[in-house]
């Protein structure tokens, strides 16, 4: 008899349900959902707010994640500029137009080679593999071996530089992230490079100009 009246008495105190309290908790919480234009998280949140009562934290880290995904694809090596930086020291359109060396820009005929010139006299191979090298997969052997940098410090050519990139694309993207760049200085212009063409091709190029 006195191991039966407790069970009784718990039986009786099982039969009180919390789930009256859970629709108020998730009303609010879809209010909230909607002012921020979240529905999506809706099923997200009854689910934590049945497993720890905190659903308005799920939204938070997906926001976090896509900011963080953003960023590992700009994750270039940290011996290369990223492309935050490159971003921050280029100029825009309207202050390129005010320097003579940006005046009858044409980015060229695409190819794998880049042609950059107006570079301050201080700027070292180097400096251009810290920039132009972010464009370069070094753990594959085809792409290392077809990166190629030839700065000129002497003669007619002293300022300009040649870089063989691994392909077209690689070269395109340079051009479009780099062209304008402000290294020592002096912003940089850079246009694909004619001589990786056929001496033909060259000669009808010059022609259509």
């Amino acid at each position: 008899d006195v191991f039966e009246q407790p069970q009784h008495v718990g039986h009786k105190k099982i039969e009180f349900h919390i789930s009256a309290e859970i629709p108020a908790v998730l009303q609010i919480n879809s209010e909230k959902e909607e002012k921020n234009g979240k529905r999506v998280y809706l099923y997200a949140t009854t689910e934590e707010i049945n497993n720890t009562g905190f659903g308005r934290i799920f939204p938070a880290p997906s926001s976090n994640d896509k900011m963080e995904t953003e960023e590992e694809d700009d994750e270039i090596p940290s011996e290369f500029i990223s492309r935050k930086d490159l971003e921050k020291n280029r100029l825009s359109r309207e202050e390129l137009e005010k320097y003579s060396v940006f005046k009858n820009y044409e980015p060229g005929d695409p190819n794998c080679r880049i042609y950059v010139k107006n570079l301050a006299k201080q700027v070292q191979e180097k400096d251009l593999k810290f920039i132009f090298g972010r464009y370069v997969d070094f753990q594959s052997e085809v792409e290392r071996n077809m990166f190629d940098i030839r700065l000129m410090k002497e003669g007619r050519m002293k300022g300009q530089a040649f870089i063989g990139l691994p392909n077209e694309k690689a070269a395109a993207k340079a051009l479009k992230e780099a062209n304008g760049y402000v290294l020592f200085e002096k912003p940089m212009v850079v246009q694909f490079a004619r001589s990786a063409r056929p001496k033909q091709d060259a000669n009808e190029g010059k022609r259509k100009k």
